[in-house]
């Protein structure tokens, strides 16, 4: 696996991980990279510093989770303990689930998931109140 920080044309720095430095040019090649933030699909490689670990120390990238530092940080732990503990995760079909709610197929309820950026618009397009959340889901962070 290789990290790469990346980088879109609209201006957003994002991370993301790759099997290999070939699977990342392969899906740059197809165009099957997108922004974490904006959905754009015109992605670069940006400058990035090795995570060297400091002696006695584990790198960050060795599956160390760090405590967050910043109020940002602090902020965005806070909102996602609030989300996991008051919605329902529903995975990638949450634009399905979202759209049913809407439309009163289904019972509105506190829902979080994941959307492919077409989908996402789609829903915003239509009317539907949703927003992205600032983090991954724990379950598809590693």
């Amino acid at each position: 696996m290789i990290r790469y920080a990346l980088h879109c044309e609209e201006g957003h720095d994002f991370e993301s991980w790759f099997g290999s430095a070939a699977a990342f040019e392969d899906l740059k090649a197809r165009g099957l990279l997108s922004c974490a933030i904006c959905g754009g699909n015109r992605i670069e490689k940006a400058l990035m510093t090795p995570g060297v670990a400091t002696r006695g120390a584990p790198a960050a990238h060795e599956g160390v989770l760090q405590t967050p530092e910043s109020e940002v940080e602090q902020a965005i732990a806070a909102l996602r303990r609030e989300i996991e503990a008051n919605s329902e995760y529903v995975g990638m079909n949450f634009a399905a689930e979202a759209r049913k709610m809407h439309d009163g197929d289904a019972p509105e309820r506190a829902i979080h998931g994941e959307a492919r950026p077409d989908e996402a618009r789609k829903l915003i397009e239509d009317g539907v109140p949703v927003a992205p959340l600032p983090f991954l889901s724990r379950r598809r962070a590693n």
